[in-house]
């Protein structure tokens, strides 16, 4: 017998969340354009090496930018997955760490890329926690499917 997956009406809210993201990534380019700029980086140099950043602070701030882009990359798919995945037992509580995620991966971004490593913790630390919750809720909504519960 087949499955049937219903969505909640709050889903809407959860997919308000996952689009947030598009545009926490076009301030990543934004902030690693701008400090590309300004440290004279040309492409397809991905990031400055470490002889020009450790004399040359702008070099060092777009290496700064870069990483954090990459970061916010690495760990897109799977916070976009448990968003989903959670949101559909749990749609109000996932749009809410789904948005305060966002919030804070943009405040990581501005963070790391003016002030270096030091300028993340806070964004990262909530949005880390953000995301091991929305992970959880996964995982029950899984399981609950798996299930029958």
């Amino acid at each position: 017998m087949p499955t049937v997956v219903t969505v909640p009406d709050e889903y809407g809210y959860v997919l308000l969340a996952a689009t947030s993201t598009f545009f926490v990534n076009t301030l990543h380019a934004i902030l690693t354009v701008t400090a590309r700029k300004a440290a004279g980086q040309k492409y397809p140099i991905a990031y400055a090496s470490n002889e020009v950043a450790e004399k040359d602070r702008k070099a060092y701030l777009f290496n700064c930018a870069q990483r954090a882009h990459a970061n916010f990359t690495e760990n897109l798919t799977p916070f976009l997955g448990a968003l989903l995945i959670g949101g559909l037992k749990y749609p109000d509580a996932a749009a809410g760490l789904g948005a305060t995620w966002s919030l804070c991966r943009a405040a990581y971004a501005i963070g790391y890329s003016k002030k270096g490593p030091e300028g993340r913790v806070i964004g990262g630390t909530i949005a880390s926690l953000s995301d091991l919750i929305l992970k959880f809720m996964a995982l029950s909504a899984g399981v609950g499917l798996a299930l029958g519960w």
